[in-house]
């Protein structure tokens, strides 16, 4: 479990392949601040953009430790594929940790695409079209995670192909991660909040009554 609260900001360093077909998956090697390491071990989960992965190997001295991403993880994220790309780092949850931000599960829901990053102020306002099959998901002050980043929904219009969610990101968000690097036309992951979810099974499963047990004579 995550919280959508940056504990780094790192770099895909190099990517590898794991097979000369499109069913493999590939090792990428992550580049991270000096220290990030001292306390993670192997097995470790890290999100990178909001994408929960297992450290594979570390290397302490030269910042790097290593994931394998398969053919279906690649398939359904975006951003995680090309060398010297900068991802938003997060150390999983500890019981002992400040829930700063939501409870995040380090699931992608979906890919969503840039719309609108542009300065509003001494902010800035990011508009993300989510895909149709999010939009129900979607509230007015609710919360979302984009590329692994606990955020509020400020306004949701639906519109033809999905839903456009407007957020506003403060100064210290846009330097301290790397939703900074965004523009127009980006792909990002999007999980859901995990309430929204279960809430959405429930009204699903609402007209379905238990069985009745036997009651014993």
């Amino acid at each position: 479990m995550f919280t959508g609260i940056i504990t780094g900001v790192g770099r895909i360093a190099a990517v590898h392949d794991l097979g000369s077909s499109s069913s493999h998956g590939k090792r990428l090697s992550i580049a991270v601040p000096d220290g990030y390491l001292d306390d993670v071990g192997l097995g470790d989960s890290i999100a990178l953009n909001g994408a929960c992965m297992t450290v594979t190997t570390l290397d302490p001295t030269q910042k790097l430790f290593t994931i394998d991403i398969s053919a279906e993880s690649l398939d359904k994220t975006a951003g995680l594929s090309e060398a010297q790309t900068r991802v938003n780092l997060e150390k999983a949850l500890r019981a002992s940790d400040r829930l700063g931000g939501h409870i995040v599960s380090g699931h992608v829901d979906g890919i969503g695409t840039v719309r609108r990053f542009e300065p509003v102020g001494e902010s800035w306002e990011l508009r993300v079209l989510a895909p149709p099959a999010l939009a129900r998901f979607l509230a007015y002050k609710g919360s979302i995670t984009i590329n692994g980043v606990s955020l509020t929904v400020n306004s949701v219009n639906d519109v033809a192909d999905g839903s456009e969610v407007s957020i506003n990101l403060i100064p210290h968000t846009v330097e301290n991660t790397a939703l900074g690097s965004l523009s127009a036309g980006s792909r990002v992951n999007l999980e859901i909040d995990t309430v929204a979810r279960y809430v959405e099974r429930m009204l699903q499963a609402g007209a379905i009554q238990p069985p009745t047990q036997d009651k014993l004579p």
